[in-house]
């Protein structure tokens, strides 16, 4: 992979993972163009979090459009893009396990499912997803450190839930070359010395 050809790198991962922060990381590094998810301007987010039930299917609707959005503007740039959290998650962790917890009822998730798949159909697959690994234990130590308001309520086992469907769904992966990174171990976010071997590692994969 070589930069500076239009290539898209995507960053995936549970909430607390290390995202936004790895790709902060990225365009300091490699002076890539960053898209970040659009979560301080879902209108409908502190409501989802209230009452689940209530707004999940308008919650679920308004990611789906910001990230098709997203999407197509990144691939109309040259050099290279990273995005945090793609469209697939989108689909298949929070969407799946909305529609498996009974938050969203049947009829909504097949209008979801049937408006995703035909979205997928016209996306440009990532030249290379990079997947952060990590346990439940570590996803609430760092919500809790960033302290998001909306954050505060999230159940335990909905953490657990997420990550099985986070594996799963990168187990059946297959559009393009993967990277994992097990952020348990690897704590590039306050260790300076992860953080260079991190990026030498996500180097070695995008100038070769």
């Amino acid at each position: 992979m070589s930069a500076g050809t239009g290539r898209y790198l995507a960053v995936a991962g549970n909430m607390g993972a290390g995202k936004s922060t790895l790709v902060d990381f990225l365009k300091v590094r490699f002076g890539v163009t960053p898209f970040f998810e659009p979560n301080d301007q879902n209108p409908y987010l502190a409501d989802f979090y209230r009452d689940m039930p209530r707004w999940a299917f308008q919650s679920q609707l308004y990611f789906l459009q910001k990230k098709f959005a997203l999407h197509q503007e990144l691939e109309k740039l040259p050099g290279l893009v990273v995005q945090d959290r793609t469209i697939y998650e989108d689909a298949e962790v929070f969407c799946e396990n909305l529609y498996r917890s009974k938050v969203l009822d049947a009829r909504d998730y097949r209008t979801y499912r049937e408006l995703y798949e035909t979205i997928r159909g016209n996306l440009r697959a990532p030249d290379l997803l990079i997947y952060l690994k990590c346990s439940v234990r570590t996803v609430r130590k760092r919500i809790a450190l960033r302290g998001r308001a909306e954050e505060t309520s999230v159940q335990v086992e909905y953490v657990k839930r997420l990550n099985r469907l986070y594996d799963a769904w990168f187990e059946r992966y297959d559009l393009s070359p993967t990277l994992v990174i097990e952020t348990d171990r690897l704590d590039y976010i306050q260790d300076m010395l992860h953080r260079i071997d991190l990026m030498e590692t996500i180097g070695a994969h995008i100038t070769s």
